[in-house]
C-alpha cells in the first residue's frame, strides 16, 4: 500500500517535472531592447546585417518592433522596419497579430488570400517564435519564421523562408540586450 501510492506521488513529481508549458518563459521576458549582428552566404558572398529587436508590453500582449539593415557590396545599405501588435489570442501561448482596424474598429490580423502576411506568434520555453504566412501568386504559399531564444545576454534569432516546403533562407544572429 505505502509502496504504491510512493510510487503515485514519485510519477507525480515526475510528471510536473517534465518540459511543457510549465517551464515556458512569460513573453514579459523577452521585453527589452536588443541589438546584434548576422552573417549569411549568398551567391553574392557573405551577406552582412545588424538587427534591433524591440518588445515591449501592449494592453494584455506585446508589440514587437524590429529592424534589418543589410550592407550590399560597394557600401550600399538596404533598411526594412516591421512593428507588429500582438494579442492573446485565447490559445495558451499563441499571440494573434493586430495588424489592421476593422469595420467596427477592433484590431485584425491581416488577410493572406488578398496577398498579406497572416501573421502570429507563439512562446515555447525560452523561443518566441513569429510566423507569417503568405499566399503566392500562384496559390503556393511561403512562410517567413522568426525563432528568437533567450540567452543569457540578449536573443539568438533563427530566420528561415519556406516557399512551398523548401527552405531557401537561413539567417542567424546574435543580439545583446541594451535596455
Amino acid at each position: 500500500m505505502y509502496a504504491i501510492r510512493a510510487l503515485l506521488i514519485l510519477a507525480a513529481i515526475a510528471w510536473s517535472a517534465t518540459p511543457g508549458q510549465a517551464q515556458d518563459k512569460p513573453f514579459s521576458a523577452f521585453f527589452g531592447e536588443y541589438e546584434g549582428k548576422s552573417i549569411s552566404s549568398t551567391e553574392q558572398g557573405l551577406s552582412k546585417r545588424d538587427l534591433s529587436v524591440s518588445i515591449k508590453s501592449k494592453g494584455k500582449g506585446f508589440t514587437l518592433k524590429w529592424t534589418t539593415v543589410t550592407h550590399k557590396p560597394g557600401g550600399k545599405a538596404k533598411r526594412k522596419a516591421y512593428s507588429i501588435d500582438f494579442r492573446p489570442s485565447g490559445r495558451e501561448n499563441i499571440f494573434a497579430s493586430a495588424m489592421r482596424k476593422n469595420k467596427f474598429g477592433a484590431s485584425i490580423p491581416l488577410d493572406p488570400l488578398k496577398g498579406e502576411p497572416y501573421v502570429w506568434g507563439r512562446l515555447h520555453g525560452s523561443t518566441l517564435t513569429v510566423h507569417a504566412m503568405m499566399v503566392t501568386e500562384d496559390g503556393g504559399y511561403e512562410m517567413q519564421v522568426y525563432d528568437r531564444t533567450l540567452t543569457a545576454t540578449g536573443l539568438d534569432l533563427t530566420f528561415s523562408r519556406i516557399r512551398d516546403g523548401e527552405r531557401f533562407k537561413l539567417i542567424k544572429g546574435t543580439l545583446t540586450k541594451v535596455k
